[in-house]
């Protein structure tokens, strides 16, 4: 098979770049090594940015979006007294949309076939090579048989343990990391949310988020210490933690249900430089992971599919030999941003093991001066709702 973008990965912005580069009239294919439902059922974050939306918008597969999700106007922080909301539209004009990474994923899966999207689902032993020349391909297995894709370019939108990052040699790329001491045990229920904005709870036995899918179903996380177990934490222990952690207010309003889904997250602050290696780009998680505090992973990954589509539009339709260059520059500059933002509220909301008095004094020193002031705010509500690509 012949191709001018082979695109590695069927998640959000594996199908959401592949979507734009057909409407644009660029031939392409995406190779996913699961199944469609696989894909579907990962319970992923659900806080679009208005430019996640607005590519959506783009493309005009918006409209259950729409229908369906939740805009909200603002947030809030908690320091298990009293709530700070952080009014995201009167601060910056803005919005955000509460619709799940699942459902987006949904909305652009099911548009791909009547929109000539080709998307190869089972794709077993992907294998990139030749990415240093101008014609790179890529090996997969699918029913036993091994088959080939020859591209000008391939595009790595697999995720942190897919072979798209692993295909750069390792004296060409650096890593930066930070992996956090806990992981975020969230709990999914169809109970209404506890309140109609998130809540960020920082309390002295932990982190706590109460966040939402629909107006019938809730998702909720507390931050436990890497060494817990899943089956430890039974659905009354972990209601009781919430109503604990997210003080009193919200408490007072949480509706309590049977689970139908239980899960422990690790966190991590990821990069990987360049994000541009010859003839492979990197989108999403094959290039950076963010902490879910700030809401950035989706988004994140959907400014790098725009900064990645607009260098392979101009080289294919401008010849402009220059944009694919440019592409790791201009969305490193973005993910540094985010990684900032989602680095200082995880600072802000967490108990490290390593905390002490001081360093909690500091934390709700700083919570009290968000609630003062509000420069402190707009900083706060600029980043939330996306910095511009």
């Amino acid at each position: 098979m012949r191709t001018q973008v082979a695109i590695i990965g069927a998640g959000p912005a594996g199908l959401l770049l592949g979507h734009l580069l057909r409407a644009e009239g660029i031939d392409c294919v995406v190779v996913e090594r699961q199944t469609g439902d696989y894909v579907l059922s990962r319970i992923r974050a659900g806080v679009l940015e208005q430019g996640t939306v607005a590519l959506m918008e783009r493309l005009g597969l918006d409209a259950r979006m729409k229908e369906e999700g939740l805009p909200h106007d603002g947030f809030n922080l908690a320091d298990g007294e009293r709530l700070i909301r952080i009014d995201i539209k009167a601060l910056t004009g803005k919005q955000v949309m509460v619709y799940g990474q699942t459902e987006l994923t949904r909305d652009l899966m099911e548009a791909s076939e009547e929109r000539g999207l080709e998307v190869i689902y089972q794709a077993a032993d992907v294998a990139l090579h030749d990415i240093e020349s101008d014609a790179p391909y890529v090996i997969y297995t699918k029913d036993g048989t091994e088959h080939r894709i020859d591209a000008r370019f391939i595009v790595g939108c697999d995720g942190f343990h897919g072979p798209s990052r692993q295909a750069i040699p390792a004296s060409v790329g650096q890593t930066f990391e930070r992996v956090y001491p806990f992981g975020w045990l969230g709990i999914l229920a169809d109970v209404p949310p506890c309140n109609h904005e998130l809540i960020y709870a920082h309390h002295e036995r932990g982190f706590a988020l109460a966040s939402q899918r629909s107006h019938t179903r809730s998702r909720y996380y507390i931050d436990v210490p890497l060494t817990e177990k899943l089956e430890d934490w039974s659905d009354d222990r972990i209601w009781d933690e919430l109503s604990i952690r997210l003080g009193p207010d919200a408490a007072a309003h949480i509706t309590r249900g049977p689970s139908i889904e239980k899960s422990i997250a690790p966190l991590r602050s990821f990069v990987f430089e360049p994000m541009r290696h010859g003839s492979l780009l990197l989108c999403g998680d094959a290039a950076h992971i963010v902490p879910p505090t700030g809401a950035k992973g989706l988004n994140l990954a959907a400014s790098d599919v725009y900064y990645a589509h607009e260098a392979l539009t101009a080289f294919f339709r401008k010849a402009d030999n220059d944009a694919i260059p440019a592409y790791s520059t201009k969305a490193l500059r973005r993910v540094w941003a985010a990684e900032r933002f989602s680095w200082s509220l995880t600072k802000l909301m967490h108990r490290f093991p390593e905390d002490g008095p001081f360093e909690r004094r500091m934390q709700l020193a700083e919570l009290d001066y968000i609630a003062s002031s509000e420069h402190a705010r707009r900083v706060i509500a600029e980043n939330y709702v996306g910095l511009p690509v």
